[in-house]
């Protein structure tokens, strides 16, 4: 995202002249040897066939020879050397996720035996996350709660109210122990850091695999260095700002688009009590929302119901965990035992790290006057958790401003993304993928599936889209044109 002299100015001129129609199955020119020391992986990474190493790269990109920090990758070798292709990096989304088990992952997910055997599969967490140098905002628990929605405002005075919030949370960043990290935990920088790992396995290219925040990770990565992408797939796609303000309000189009599905799940399932019809099961929202509306804040309140039913809706298995969820709040009894945590999750790691990035990559408006103006509409057009999405968070007071300018998403490179999108999509609605479209013009063809949830490949159900994907990894030949994939019943 930010244009620098030395290396960075060199990526922008090579982004400058690269061919537009260079072929994505153009095969890459020979590696040079490794530098990589693969060996065990930490305790909580260890999963069957994974190996993890370390590589230091600098902190401030303006300046490579200053402070250096770690970041955390990992391999899951290919079994086939003699079909190898090449690296096909990944990452699961967040920002603020880590990656470092993620190709393990993905095998168990079902990524298909081909695209295992054409690639070494890589992982990282990305800088300031999890076994990278780590960022902290010393959120406290309830802070971490909290998570991607703040409060539900009523009124315009409620989003004065939530900016005192904001402002605290936003002062922890700025004087934690890791306050002089935080300007450059940013999308542009862990892109350089791809490309740092890409030259120390000795590979002239690298392929890519990248879900939701990955789509603009992947995006900015094959903007900034064209020339060392090779088949890149992007996956639930985020708008070409990636997680800035309009992605935030972009939540409630995409709760609008995706609830239908769960209407209609809960009319077919009279067993949960919220209605018989999808109107009667819409209705039952709003009401359990402005009952939750009246609980304080300390417990599960409005916002809290909301947050949960926007997320259990990324996917299908996740419908049934809603609906029971529903049943306990409208019968007022116990609520579902949350699932464990998984055993590389950070949770205060997590949000900090999404924090710095979506703060750093992008400018905020520093007012209260905008946010509230974007509640008053937003509550009308999106009514679920509109007012939600558009309120006030702590990147309107992050004690930096983007120290680069963000990397603007253009048609200019080779023709070798493939984009996947789900129609009905929570996180990443299809109008933000759309957009993505437009900016990369003749380089992208898009694959839409006519299915709600968040996540496509290799998880999803519709096997057109699957398809798709899997040829373009193990072949390179992606459609000819944006191809829309129906319906699948199964």
């Amino acid at each position: 995202m930010r244009r620098t002299l030395s290396l960075s100015l060199t990526a922008a001129v090579m982004a400058v002249v690269a061919i537009p129609g260079a072929s994505a199955a153009e095969a890459p020119s020979a590696k040079t040897p490794s530098t990589v020391r693969w060996g065990d992986c930490p305790k909580d990474s260890a999963l069957p066939g994974l190996e993890c190493s370390t590589l230091k790269v600098p902190l401030d990109y303006r300046h490579p020879e200053g402070k250096k920090i770690e970041v955390a990758i990992s391999r899951l070798a290919s079994m086939k050397p003699e079909k190898r292709w090449g690296v096909l990096f990944t990452n699961p989304g967040g920002p603020g996720g880590a990656g470092l088990n993620y190709p393990a992952l993905l095998k168990l997910g079902g990524l298909p035996q081909s695209v295992l055997d054409t690639y070494d599969v890589i992982g990282f967490d990305p800088r300031g996350i999890g076994h990278s140098t780590p960022v902290t905002c010393d959120l406290t628990p309830e802070q971490q709660v909290r998570g991607n929605f703040p409060e539900q405002p009523d009124t315009l005075a409620d989003v004065a109210k939530e900016a005192t919030y904001a402002k605290t949370v936003a002062k922890q960043c700025a004087t934690s122990k890791t306050a002089s990290l935080l300007p450059h935990i940013t999308t542009a920088n862990t892109a350089r850091d791809m490309d740092r790992i890409r030259v120390a396995l000795g590979e002239p290219k690298i392929s890519y695999d990248g879900t939701s925040y990955g789509t603009y990770l992947g995006a900015v990565y094959t903007t900034m260095f064209p020339q060392h992408s090779d088949r890149i797939v992007l996956d639930s796609n985020l708008g070409p700002g990636g997680y800035d303000a309009t992605a935030m309000r972009m939540f409630a189009r995409g709760l609008q688009d995706r609830f239908p599905d769960f209407a209609k799940f809960a009319a077919e399932h009279p067993e949960y009590g919220l209605g018989t019809t999808p109107a009667q099961v819409t209705a039952k929202y709003y009401e359990l929302a402005a009952r939750l509306d009246k609980k304080p804040v300390q417990e599960v309140n409005g916002t809290l119901f909301r947050g949960a039913t926007f997320g259990l809706l990324y996917t299908e298995a996740g419908m049934a965990g809603l609906a029971q969820l529903w049943k306990a709040v409208d019968t007022d009894t116990p609520l579902p035992a949350p699932p464990p945590a998984l055993p590389w999750e950070n949770l205060e790691n997590s949000s900090s790290g999404r924090l710095a990035v979506i703060c750093g990559d992008s400018r905020w408006p520093r007012s209260v006057l905008p946010y509230q103006a974007h509640v008053a509409i937003d509550r009308i057009r999106y009514p679920m958790v509109g007012a939600m999405a558009a309120n006030i968070g702590p990147c309107a007071y992050w004690p930096t401003n983007p120290v680069e300018p963000q990397v603007r998403i253009s048609d200019r490179g080779p023709s070798n993304v493939l984009m996947v999108q789900n129609e009905r999509d929570p996180g990443t609605p299809l109008v933000a993928a759309r957009k993505l479209r437009r900016a990369f013009g003749k380089r992208a063809t898009m694959v839409t599936a006519d299915q709600g949830g968040h996540g496509v490949y290799p998880y999803g159900k519709n096997q057109c889209a699957n398809d798709a994907v899997t040829s373009f990894l193990t072949t390179g030949e992606r459609p000819s044109h944006d191809r829309a994939c129906v319906a699948e019943t199964h």
